[in-house]
């Protein structure tokens, strides 16, 4: 066996030049697929992550009847005095914060300019609120007691041109089918880093949306966040009722799950084409290698060694080379998945429905990704070896010598 490495190692330095482009082909294939599979990985984390934080929670309580897709302000839509319901709610050990929200259409108007938003009633005490306050721009953060001020997005005070301290004009349809109509000024200007939710999203603390809307003491929804998102399911049954449904994360991010699917499939397809490349670069330099060393082959043959010996040989270096390859592959990979889980890539707005993407992606690779794609690549660049492996074993000597002699 250390024969034929040493043999292998001094018929790759034969050709440095072919050797070094055929394991930098590898190498490159291997960055490739490294930093793709981080990205993506980054990529529906983070949408997920995303959508805990502001929109799901680890654990939704919402009544019998409510519809987030028609966002309903009949009472019989909303849960009565959330109160009782967060005080349950916190008593478990599991749970770190609960806090109820209010959920409602409405359309912002300023002078001749006007963008349909979503009112969202929020108790700005509330540890689940944390991203807004942290998220703060400019101004101040939402007062409890507050009755005039709103919290808008970066986004949206972009595109109306809105500062802290201006007035806007908020209008919408109430629980009893009025239709009402405020003044408010923006007391601050947040970012979550996601532009779309950015732009719909108005905060208003929820005893002022409750008043605007005639939902006196109800809410739409109870927001939840555990001490660990795998306790959602043992917790959701511990708090099930027959007037409320309780749902987890799981349950409200199945989009998030759908595209993940269906952007998996996607990078298999990616991935074969890298591979591919690679494969037919490792398998045209060992079919020259082959012809190169035609009369090599046929003397090794004329003194004895079997098909199998030879293709061994063959086979050797092709380890090798995806060695070498793998090797450097994982180098530039990870250098490019550090620089990317720290800078990121800007996308802006990815203007996907239901998913909370940032106008950052941070690549995010894990150990079972990088194994995963070390094995692969490596498999696939000796089962390229093998065509040229198998037409050097099969040579016969005299035709070999015969062949080169002329």
């Amino acid at each position: 066996m250390s024969q034929t490495f040493k043999l292998a190692f001094r018929n790759i330095g034969r050709n440095k030049t072919r050797s070094l482009l055929s394991a930098l082909a590898v190498a490159v294939g291997m960055a490739l697929l490294l930093l793709m599979a981080s990205v993506m990985e980054g990529e529906m984390r983070g949408a997920m992550q995303n959508s805990i934080r502001l929109q799901s929670g680890h654990l939704q309580i919402r009544p019998a009847s409510y519809d987030e897709n028609k966002i309903s302000l009949k009472w019989e839509d909303l849960i009565e005095n959330p109160e009782r319901v967060v005080e349950k709610v916190t008593s478990l050990p599991q749970v770190t914060a609960a806090t109820p929200r209010l959920i409602a259409s409405a359309i912002l108007t300023l002078s001749d300019q006007s963008k349909g938003v979503q009112i969202l009633g929020i108790d700005p005490g509330s540890a689940a609120n944390e991203p807004f306050q942290i998220g703060l721009l400019d101004g101040q953060y939402l007062q409890a007691e507050d009755r005039e001020g709103v919290l808008i997005g970066q986004t949206l005070a972009d595109k109306l041109n809105l500062k802290v301290n201006d007035k806007v004009n908020l209008l919408m349809t109430t629980s009893n089918g009025d239709v009402d109509e405020q003044l408010f000024t923006v007391r601050g200007i947040y970012s979550t880093h996601i532009p779309s939710y950015d732009e719909s999203t108005v905060l208003m603390p929820i005893a002022k949306a409750q008043s605007f809307t005639a939902t006196e003491n109800h809410a739409s929804t109870i927001f939840v966040l555990l001490q660990n998102q795998e306790q959602a399911e043992p917790v959701a049954q511990a708090l099930n009722t027959s007037n409320l449904k309780v749902l987890t994360w799981r349950e409200q991010n199945a989009l998030i799950t759908q595209f993940e699917d269906f952007a998996g499939v996607a990078l298999i397809f990616f991935y074969l084409i890298v591979l591919g490349i690679t494969a037919t670069v490792v398998t045209n330099t060992l079919v020259m290698a082959v012809f190169e060393r035609t009369r090599e082959i046929g003397i090794l043959s004329a003194i004895g060694m079997k098909g199998r010996g030879i293709m061994a040989q063959f086979l050797t270096e092709a380890a090798l080379l995806a060695t070498g390859g793998v090797i450097g592959g994982l180098l530039i990979g990870g250098a490019l998945v550090a620089y990317f889980t720290v800078y990121g890539i800007y996308i802006g707005d990815y203007g996907v429905t239901g998913m909370l993407f940032e106008d950052h992606i941070y690549a995010h690779l894990t150990l079972q990704n990088t194994l995963s794609l070390t094995i692969v690549t490596y498999i696939i660049t000796l089962i390229a070896s093998l065509y040229p492996a198998r037409l050097a074993a099969r040579l016969e000597p005299v035709e070999a010598l015969h062949g080169l002699g002329a």
